[in-house]
């Protein structure tokens, strides 16, 4: 399986967003792939006192355009995320979709864990606009099930042993990783999470300044069950892209059965 991800240094302009990433997906069709990877909310990263203008409902503009270029190059796509409003609701999901080679919605992933932190004297509070989601989700896309996470997520290595116990062979993590946590456990995070689970991590990001006065870490990567880094996107925009071979994942995980070796009897997962 051939996989791309789109790296994107998005901005507080929504309209200029989406036509950067429509050019982006068009580089990362021209490799080929089966399936592609947008990054974390990479309609808009800016001041969330824009979030209620900018958040949409699912169908929408967003989704809409997502399906159109699907159905366009013919392969899968995991669109990355963006908020979606929900009627009734003051705060907004930070979304996920997954979409068919026909342009069909054929999953809806809602971040479950939202950054609440202070770094380096930042303070970064997504649960001010965000509302966690409350569902584990693994999708069958191009033959191989794939778990969906977002960002912050990565931390959470049980949510990562559930998508493993439920077959996942793949896990995306579309992400705006901040520059002061990004150098020191982005790469870290992302191949324990591949190792400890044999599957395929592919983390799409945002790199680069954003308002306000914020950054992202960038470093893209494609990350096999082992723990090498097959491709790598460095600190700019781009397309990164890598063979996946299944039949080696199966191989391995044969010759190092550790998730037949876990304790059923005592770990719920």
């Amino acid at each position: 399986m051939r996989v791309a991800l789109v790296q994107m240094n998005s901005q507080d302009d929504k309209a200029a967003n989406l036509e950067r990433a429509e050019g982006l997906v068009a580089q990362a069709a021209a490799w080929g792939p089966d399936l592609v990877v947008l990054p974390e909310l990479w309609t808009y990263l800016g001041p969330r006192k824009r979030h209620a203008e900018v958040a949409e409902p699912i169908p929408g503009e967003t989704s809409e355009l997502l399906a159109r270029l699907a159905a366009r190059y013919r392969f899968w796509l995991v669109g990355g995320s963006w908020l979606e409003a929900v009627e009734g609701s003051e705060r907004f999901y930070n979304t996920s979709l997954a979409f068919n080679p026909d342009g069909e919605i054929v999953a809806r992933y809602r971040k479950l864990h939202l950054f609440d932190v202070e770094v380096d004297g930042k303070v970064y509070a997504e649960s001010a606009t965000m509302a966690p989601g409350d569902e584990v989700v693994v999708a069958e896309l191009g033959g191989a099930p794939v778990g969906l996470t977002i960002c912050y997520d990565l931390r959470f290595p049980e949510l990562y042993r559930r998508l493993a116990a439920r077959g996942a062979r793949l896990v995306t993590v579309p992400s705006a990783f901040t520059m002061e946590t990004g150098k020191d456990h982005w790469e870290v995070l992302l191949r324990a999470r591949a190792i400890e689970n044999q599957v395929c991590v592919l983390a799409a990001a945002q790199c680069g300044p954003h308002p306000p006065a914020n950054a992202c870490y960038g470093n893209a990567m494609i990350v096999d069950p082992w723990g090498t880094v097959l491709a790598r996107a460095g600190y700019r925009e781009g397309v990164v892209v890598a063979d996946v071979n299944l039949a080696e994942q199966e191989r391995l995980r044969l010759s190092l059965p550790a998730l037949q070796h876990r304790r059923a009897d005592l770990f719920t997962f």
